[in-house]
């Protein structure tokens, strides 16, 4: 038995760690998941390019869905990246929504499980392994959802959910940042801010919004603003993305060129996409 699936990244509107409430945007690059199923088998993973990658999450996501809708199969799970892992642009979701969908698909159920339902399964999975704090449930459901998305990461709740459609500029620094090792506690120091962010988000104001979020956590998280700074003369959406080190923009292209000219002389890697409103599919 075998599935095939790809679910995208997402971008930071609200970064959930300060009071349990999220908000992403999914965007159009991918991580692919090839699930193939035998009864009676241990659960292995791989991904494409790195050799030495932590597999528990994926490996667990496999598990969870077949003891769920399957026979507690076994089997391979293969995932290969269009993100930088450790990016702050929601790698580790979108590489377990792909896997429970194609693990899904692999047992012909990719169409009986709900949307929301299947992104809950990588939540608890991500949770299970340890590489998440807040259970990401607003990263999950941007990537498996599309769109822009508002959560009690909490209560695993959405809030609210819109299409939206927006050019991106990424810029991705050399150097990596893991959420499991963010200072929750300093996070929570900026809750005012970030229920700040929550009212704007929830009222459609998601571009102000991602840019009041990015001043808080830089200065939560110690990155710095200058990036910010150096967007907002051009654009009124830009924020750091997650937990870092990546920050996104969004805007019209004409002006996201132009911080794209600011942020190339920076070490990393800088790039343009869109936003994506159809979520994580099977193939």
């Amino acid at each position: 038995m075998k599935g095939t699936a790809d679910a995208p990244a997402a971008g930071t509107v609200l970064n959930a760690l300060a009071t349990g409430r999220g908000s992403a945007f999914a965007i159009d690059e991918y991580v692919a998941a090839t699930v193939t199923l035998e009864a009676e088998s241990a659960v292995s993973g791989t991904v494409a390019g790195a050799p030495n990658a932590d597999t528990r999450l994926v490996e667990r996501c496999v598990e969870l869905v077949t003891e769920a809708y399957g026979d507690g199969e076994g089997g391979h799970v293969e995932t290969e990246s269009e993100i930088p892992m450790a990016s702050g642009l929601k790698s580790s979701s979108a590489a377990a929504n792909a896997t429970v969908l194609a693990t899904l698909d692999a047992l012909g159920a990719a169409d009986d499980v709900a949307r929301e339902d299947a992104a809950r399964i990588g939540v608890q999975a991500a949770r299970d392994v340890g590489v998440t704090i807040t259970g990401a449930f607003d990263d999950a459901s941007a990537s498996m959802l599309g769109g822009v998305t508002v959560t009690n990461n909490d209560e695993d709740a959405l809030l609210s959910r819109e299409e939206v459609d927006w050019d991106v500029l990424v810029w991705t620094p050399p150097e990596q940042a893991f959420s499991a090792d963010a200072d929750v506690e300093r996070c929570r120091q900026i809750a005012p801010m970030a229920d700040l962010v929550e009212e704007l988000a929830l009222d459609g104001e998601y571009r102000r919004a991602m840019s009041v979020n990015g001043l808080a956590f830089c200065a939560a998280l110690e990155f710095t603003s200058e990036p910010l700074v150096e967007a907002f003369a051009h654009v009124d959406g830009v924020s750091l993305s997650g937990t870092g080190p990546s920050f996104t923009a969004v805007g019209d292209r004409e002006a996201l060129q132009a911080v794209a000219d600011i942020w190339n002389q920076r070490d990393g890697q800088t790039w343009l996409t869109t936003t994506q409103n159809d979520g994580a599919r099977t193939r």
